[in-house]
């Protein structure tokens, strides 16, 4: 199994409508991407201060499901026409569990 593991930092003009877009589209990679056993997509509880503001964590059976997930155009125009446009930063790791 892999997990994807991507936290993002939206930039400080990101509008709070834009925002909750973005991880509706997120979220919706389920349906219109597939290939994931799972997927959580969340935005930060506000604990601590300093944190990315959403996390999205995908587990896949297989690097291969992982690599197509990564590679199809749905996923690659949720990236491009919501999260860059508000993004200030952003971390990913994928790791074998």
């Amino acid at each position: 199994m892999i997990r994807h593991v991507v936290t993002f930092t939206w930039a400080a003009d990101a509008p709070a409508e834009r925002r909750a877009a973005t991880l509706q589209a997120l979220r919706d990679l389920r349906r219109e991407v597939g290939g994931m056993t799972s997927l959580t997509v969340a935005e930060d509880a506000g604990l601590v201060d300093g944190n990315a503001h959403a996390v999205l964590i995908a587990d896949f059976p297989d690097v291969e499901s992982y690599y197509r997930y990564a590679q199809d155009p749905v996923h690659l125009a949720v990236i491009a026409e919501h999260v860059t446009p508000i993004l200030e930063s952003r971390t990913r790791i994928q790791y074998r569990f």
